[in-house]
């Protein structure tokens, strides 16, 4: 299973923590929700395990995947709370406009946290962006209708596109999420057209490289979403990288994310890399707005990112200076 990393904390733990049994106060909480939606007309979204029929206008909505918050808020809807991920998603230029400054509140722990869950009250739960098994899908239906991703993709690699179409028939806003994916491949037909160069190009994204390891994202991975969207083609290997394997790095581009060239450069390793020698490299710290943006990858995330990011891919593929990304 990928890995994660948790700003400024680091990577977490991928295994989900085992939940007691769900008490009174939590079986109370599903039948309120049960009653709420059968006042009301409802939706059916088709996912891997089957049908959720959820209320058409949902209230009080739940985001218990990694970035599911931020495909809601494009859509107008700030969840009540949501799964933590990034402890710098509320300064988020983009999450700023969308809340309007108050941000999003976010669940205790990184794991699943039922009893949160179910103290608020939510008539619809999105958990796309996580792995989800029957188990975990079943306890979550209990505390209202959940919808999850479809089986048409491998756990964690919906891609951008379906998961807001997914979210947006959620929420009964599906002209509203067709809308912003045109917005979005209408961006990025124009940064292709404008940019041959990166046709046929290897990116390999190095994610939280830290203590001397390395770890290399795929594709399909929504961390790597706007790079696969430009046609960057993704590195066969997955996973952690020790320093003895730096040299699976040296492809075309190398997208750094969670150091400066500064804190890899002592890495004699490293530093003897063609890509990193030729200056095409790019590299950004967890904290930037940037890294969040490709990290959450939601609509507006993308819209960002391309603005950002574009540029300087060209700048590292023509031999032209890059900028410092660590604060973009």
């Amino acid at each position: 299973m990928p890995k994660k990393v948790f700003t400024p904390r680091g990577p977490r733990a991928l295994s989900l923590v085992v939940a007691t049994l769900l008490s009174v106060g939590l079986l109370a909480a599903c039948g309120g929700s049960d009653s709420s939606m059968a006042s009301g007309s409802t939706t059916t979204v088709a996912h891997k395990f089957g049908e959720t029929k959820v209320p058409t206008d949902p209230k009080r909505v739940v985001t218990v995947g990694y970035n599911d918050q931020d495909f809601t808020l494009a859509l107008g809807v700030v969840p009540v709370t949501t799964r933590s991920f990034f402890e710098s998603y509320n300064t988020l230029p983009w999450v700023e406009r969308e809340t309007r400054g108050k941000g999003v509140a976010t669940m205790q722990g990184d794991s699943i946290n039922f009893e949160e869950i179910a103290k608020a009250k939510p008539d619809l739960i999105l958990a796309i962006y996580e792995t989800i098994d029957r188990k975990t899908y079943d306890r979550l239906s209990q505390i209202a209708p959940t919808v999850i991703q479809s089986d048409k993709y491998k756990d964690e690699e919906t891609p951008w596109d379906v998961q807001l179409l997914t979210t947006g028939k959620a929420l009964g806003k599906e002209r509203e999420a067709q809308g912003l994916v045109d917005q979005v491949k209408s961006k990025l037909d124009a940064a292709t057209t404008a940019h041959p160069e990166f046709a046929g190009k290897t990116l390999v994204v190095d994610y939280g490289p830290e203590n001397g390891g390395h770890y290399l994202i795929g594709g399909n991975d929504p961390r790597r979403a706007l790079f696969d969207a430009l046609g960057f083609k993704a590195q066969d290997t997955v996973g952690d990288l020790s320093e003895e394997k730096l040299s699976l790095l040296d492809r075309d581009i190398l997208f750094v994310e969670g150091a400066t060239k500064q804190e890899l450069i002592s890495s004699p390793a490293f530093s003897r890399l063609t890509v990193v020698q030729k200056d095409r490299a790019l590299y950004t710290k967890f904290d930037s707005p940037l890294s969040g943006a490709l990290s959450y990858s939601g609509p507006d995330a993308l819209l960002y990112a391309i603005d950002v990011v574009v540029p300087q891919l060209s700048n590292a593929l023509t031999g032209k200076p890059v900028a410092d990304l660590a604060s973009a």
